[in-house]
């Protein structure tokens, strides 16, 4: 599926070299480098110097957006372009170039790798000097992580955006594997199907189910963006292996798979060759087509062939049947029978590996640490239950099915194949190209109808299909979606086994291979509790937060841990109370982790910010109000709740408003109004009205990155088997109080005071007067 990086030398200049992307990936991921952060600025001088070494002009793009997920932040991207001879649309090659804030990740594979994919080709295209009538954009993008903020200050504010045909983006979301190709259009996928496959990558690794699950999840990229926005469309390459590294402190150049990297730029090459020169407005389509990969191959056909393709196979399918009962070879009691080992082994394996994975959470509850789903040693369940559902398999048939009636009991298989891809055919089309393993299948059966013997080379051969096309989905769902789709991998699998049952079902000694099957389930088992544990390089994470909650003066350690160790005991103690610190307003989080135990902590004392209300005044039924949020401290981010009762209208944050944003009324989730990542200690000035009835009830809370550094707590460092949790706010001291006025001072004439006169007109009593 993928090619193998097996030289330690550069190679050629002309060629893309993986141990030159390498040392890219290297200076890249040196240290963390989240937005706001010293490194961050380090990392953006180095991309700005090497694209100068190139020979390239660059420019920055500065300024705040307010994304759809309510992130603010100033982004800051770096752009260059190379000239074409007869450009009509650019071509714009694109990845992001900030890590993943909170956990301390360096971002090597997310997205150290893109860039450098990206650095390396332009390099090897540059010194080929290879003609190109399209003009090539280079844009690294900034706050990806923080919800996609670079890219769409890009689409809405830089004048190239108009002159975008095409975008290619390099993405990670685990640290090896292959690359998958996935497509971004608001229209059909016919046009860049077609040329994706004109450009003739080397290893092509993609297909449409991927694409029409990917279009169903939550998940974005840059590149959705420019979709979103600016109705661009374009292709995201994209690893998902090794999920267990997204985001943590081990996404570092240890973890990078070199293979992978290697992959990257087996794509970007002959893409950037073909669409260089190649008429970008010919990507633009309204048909749909389904594709799928093969080693070295990319095939695809119209959504408008899925429907037909079945409705034949099942016509061939009758057609066959009632010949093979005319001739005599088919038994419909025979075939009724088939019946039993096909569900008996299709029940019993998704009932044991769905109980079975919720059991092994109860045995080992670590397992709960990682927040993606996939364990370190999920590689060796996959195997364990995949060998499960095989033995099983091969048990039923051994105790239902004979030798001699694998045909008749092969009828049940297809006629259900038949009957998925119908359903396929209306609720998921991406998957119709799972009908062509079904048609290798009739092919057999008819063969025997025909002949009235089974041919085990034409069966082993027409059996290929099903295992390049189906097969990969079984280790490719648990990877991208997590180990509680294992029950799913072993369904596949049985389901994948019943097309093969020709060959299978020709074994004389099936319950000796099912009983091999299991001792290698069982193995591979013992192999994942042996694994079961953490080390360093396969760390388990935990959080601790500081909160000060400044209204009552209050302090308290925060977890959102399940599994507490002797770091988080260390402050949290053996014994912590369940968290309510912070139910009233829950931190948001990619998979909606909550605060699980707190204690009491000592009370430091920390710099509040200044809350100043720039403007304030009621004009009809409306409160127009201007607050502006100084940071006293260094700071990192502010998180602003509100009341729900309160109706937000005409909201601009630094001057912006969201991007999503339509008519007056502020959309918002809950009490969330935005979380603002902060830049060079710069303040937050919010501007809105609301009804001037309504109680202003607003909460701010005001984050440092700072918990393990900061002097005032002497943080004990962790051991060197534990990282910090991922995907949430993390080592992080933060103050927590309401947004009001400050009191103002308001004076009054002493008239009634019995005071020297001399001095009566100098005095005044100070009142406190509240907004």
């Amino acid at each position: 599926m993928m090619p193998h990086w097996t030289s330690d030398d550069e190679g050629p200049l002309s060629e893309f070299s993986t141990k030159r992307a390498l040392k890219q990936v290297e200076a890249i991921s040196k240290q963390p480098h989240y937005v706001g952060s010293e490194n961050h600025e380090i990392v953006a001088n180095y991309l700005l110097k090497e694209l100068n070494k190139l020979g390239l002009e660059t420019s920055i793009q500065e300024g705040y957006t307010l994304s759809d997920w309510e992130n603010l932040v100033k982004s800051k991207n770096i752009l260059a372009r190379i000239k074409g001879t007869n450009s009509s649309k650019a071509l714009l090659l694109l990845s992001h170039y900030d890590s993943a804030p909170h956990s301390y990740s360096p971002g090597a594979s997310d997205a150290g790798s893109g860039v450098a994919t990206i650095l390396e080709s332009v390099r090897a295209f540059l010194y080929t000097k290879t003609p190109h009538k399209n003009d090539i954009i280079i844009l690294f993008s900034d706050a990806e992580e923080l919800g996609l903020n670079g890219a769409a200050l890009f689409v809405t504010q830089h004048q190239w955006a108009k002159e975008v045909g095409l975008v290619l983006n390099f993405e990670a979301r685990g640290s090896s594997g292959p690359s998958y190709m996935l497509m971004e259009t608001n229209k059909g996928n016919a046009g860049l199907v077609k040329e994706f496959a004109a450009a003739n990558a080397t290893f092509p690794v993609s297909n449409s189910l991927m694409y029409s699950i990917y279009k169903m999840l939550p998940n974005d990229t840059d590149l959705t963006v420019f979709r979103e926005q600016g109705n661009i469309q374009g292709y995201n390459f994209a690893f998902i292996d090794d999920h267990f590294n997204y985001h943590t402190a081990q996404d570092d150049i240890n973890h990078l798979s070199k293979n992978t990297l290697t992959h990257q730029g087996s794509y970007l090459i002959p893409l950037l060759n073909y669409f260089s020169n190649a008429d970008l407005k010919t990507t633009q389509a309204s048909e749909d087509y389904v594709y799928f990969t093969i080693p070295y191959t990319f095939i695809s056909y119209p959504f408008s062939w899925i429907l037909p393709m079945v409705i034949v196979a099942l016509a061939l399918f009758i057609f066959l049947l009632f010949l093979g009962k005319a001739k005599r070879i088919l038994s419909f009691r025979e075939i009724g029978k088939g019946f039993i080992p096909f569900l008996g082994s299709l029940t019993v394996t998704g009932l044991i590996t769905f109980l079975g994975w919720k059991a092994l959470l109860k045995v080992y509850p670590q397992y709960n640490d990682l927040l993606n789903g996939f364990t370190y040693n999920g590689h060796a369940y996959i195997p364990a239950f995949v060998l499960l559902a095989l033995a099983i398999s091969l048990a039923f048939y051994q105790r239902f099915s004979a030798k001699k009636v694998t045909m008749n009991h092969y009828v049940v298989p297809l006629f259900l194949w038949i009957v998925i891809n119908g359903i396929l055919a209306f609720v998921l089309r991406g998957a119709g190209f799972l009908i062509i393993p079904v048609y290798f299948g009739l092919f057999i059966f008819g063969v025997f109808i025909v002949t009235q013997r089974s041919n085990k080379t034409l069966n082993l051969v027409c059996s290929i299909p099903a295992l390049i096309i189906i097969a990969p989905f079984i280790q490719m769902f648990p990877i991208g979606l997590g180990l509680k789709v294992l029950f799913g991998s072993a369904i596949l699998t049985v389901l994948t086994f019943s097309l093969l049952l020709p060959v299978f079902g020709a074994f004389a000694k099936k319950g000796i291979w099912s009983f091999v099957f299991f001792i290698l389930a069982i193995g591979f088992f013992a192999k994942a509790h042996s694994e079961s544990g953490y080390e360093f390089g396969k760390a388990k994470s935990n959080s601790l937060l500081y909160i000060f909650n400044a209204d009552t003066n209050q302090a308290n350690w925060v977890t959102y841990d399940t599994n507490l160790d002797s770091w988080t005991k260390g402050y949290l103690g053996e014994n912590p109370k369940e968290a309510t610190a912070m139910e009233d307003t829950p931190l948001p989080s990619k998979y909606n982790s909550k605060f699980t135990y707190q204690a009491d902590a000592p009370i430091k004392v920390l710099e509040k910010p200044t809350i100043a209300f720039l403007e304030d005044r009621i004009v009809g039924n409306q409160r127009y109000l201007k607050i502006k949020i100084s940071p006293n401290r260094n700071v990192n981010r502010y998180d602003i709740f509100a009341n729900e009762k309160m109706t937000i209208n005409n909201f601009r944050a630094n001057g912006v408003t969201s991007l999503g944003q339509k008519g007056s009324k502020y959309e918002r989730n809950g009490k969330k109004i935005l979380s603002y990542y902060v830049v060079d200690n710069m303040p937050l000035e919010m501007q809105f009205s609301v009804n001037a009835a309504t109680i202003l009830d607003m909460e701010l809370m005001e984050s440092s990155f700072d918990l393990m550094t900061n002097p005032l707590f002497g943080m004990a460092k962790r051991e060197n088997w534990m990282m910090p949790t991922p995907f949430v706010l993390n080592d992080a001291v933060i103050i927590k109080q309401k947004i009001k006025p400050s009191p103002k001072l308001v004076t009054k004439p002493l008239d009634n005071a019995i005071i020297d006169p001399a001095v009566k007109d100098s005095l005044t009593v100070v009142k406190d007067s509240l907004m």
